[in-house]
């Protein structure tokens, strides 16, 4: 009888299980026959897959895996705030009352809203609570509340998308973000979800890397990075991953996604640099992953090799998705740019920037 409950308890799970990844819209869309047509005139997809530039290992071994497992079930000491953190509210009113001024500002971890030239442009809006299919899978954002909530957003000409992991595109925010937004540039194979989502056709702008495009008079580029992507257990690389040049009248500016480290990044800063700004990756590494995800150190060189005036670290702030403390990144990053003379700025949650002038109060804000 033991045997018998705790076999059928199995089953009962792997059903819930299945049923789960088929039948929860966090999972998105799948891809057509006329989609993987569309996705193998890409040089750099393979076999219907799509591939790094640069070899890059993705898998560890059994013991690397249940060694990892055993860390993240025992967690890491200061790996999330122990204090409430600073988070400066936005008057949605007065962005947009001021349409002179090229700014944006942080949500936390790698999302952005971003003017330029009179244009509301949003980077990888993650705005949900946990980056997961369902609360129960994840830790929860730092911050108790957004700097703005979407409800009280702005119309938004100009949604950027780097790639399709849960930290960077959420459901629950395309949702909500979808009657605002005119326009959604994603990397090839992430429109999928998108339509699964809800989002019109004529509303996706679908890119491989190197593509350039204009919209509204701003000049854009999708540009590689050494990452991977996918949603569920089976579509590992079933869509493109990648960064973006975001070019207006008088400021060029570069936006990493999640990158390992490698040479794309001197051939982006040689093809479309120098950068005014760049919001560069800086945590949820790990040397078990290292070529996937940068190093703070790495990230510093980053900045260089694509020849940005001043540089920001992100992917830090908001969740916990690795071993680090959560502020290893920011203090790694702040140690070797100081050694390098690398001109950056860690602005709180909610800070609004002026692009003209990249100034904020450097008070060390994430020290208790």
């Amino acid at each position: 009888m033991i045997a018998l409950t705790i076999g059928g308890i199995i089953l009962l799970l792997v059903i819930v299980g299945v049923l789960f990844v088929n039948l929860s819209p966090e999972f998105g869309g799948k891809h057509s026959k006329s989609d993987l047509e569309r996705y193998a005139n890409s040089n750099h997809f393979k076999e219907g897959k799509f591939e790094n530039i640069k070899a890059t290992k993705m898998d560890m071994s059994f013991s690397q895996t249940m060694g990892t497992l055993v860390d993240f079930i025992k967690g890491t000491a200061n790996s999330e705030p122990d204090f409430e953190l600073p988070v400066k509210k936005v008057d949605s009113l007065g962005w947009e009352q001021n349409d002179t001024t090229n700014r944006l500002f942080w949500f936390g971890h790698s999302s952005f809203l971003l003017k330029l030239d009179g244009k509301n442009i949003l980077l990888d809006p993650m705005l949900g609570e946990v980056p997961s299919p369902h609360p129960w899978l994840g830790g929860k954002r730092y911050s108790k509340e957004l700097p703005i909530e979407i409800q009280q957003l702005p119309q938004i000409e100009l949604v950027l998308i780097s790639h399709d992991h849960y930290d960077h595109l959420d459901y629950g925010s395309i949702k909500l973000l979808n009657e605002k937004v005119g326009m959604f540039m994603v990397p090839l194979g992430v429109g999928a979800h998108l339509r699964e989502w809800g989002v019109s056709e004529e509303k996706i702008q679908e890119f491989d890397w190197w593509q350039e495009s204009s919209f509204k008079n701003i000049e854009l580029a999708f540009t590689p990075s050494r990452h991977f992507s996918g949603r569920g257990l089976t579509d590992r690389f079933s869509t493109l991953w990648g960064s973006w040049v975001i070019k207006g009248e008088s400021k060029n500016l570069y936006f990493s996604g999640d990158s390992g480290y490698g040479d794309h990044f001197k051939k982006i800063g040689e093809k479309f640099g120098p950068f005014d700004f760049a919001m560069m990756e800086c945590g949820q590494y790990n040397e078990k992953w290292a070529d996937i995800h940068m190093m703070p150190e790495e990230t510093v060189q980053a900045s260089a090799d694509v020849n940005a005036k001043k540089a920001m670290p992100i992917h830090w702030g908001a969740f916990t998705l690795a071993l680090h403390t959560w502020t290893h990144p920011v203090e790694r990053f702040t140690a070797k740019a100081i050694q390098t003379n690398l001109s950056y700025i860690i602005p709180k949650i909610g800070e609004e920037l002026d692009l003209n002038e990249l100034m904020v109060d450097e008070n060390n804000w994430w020290k208790k």
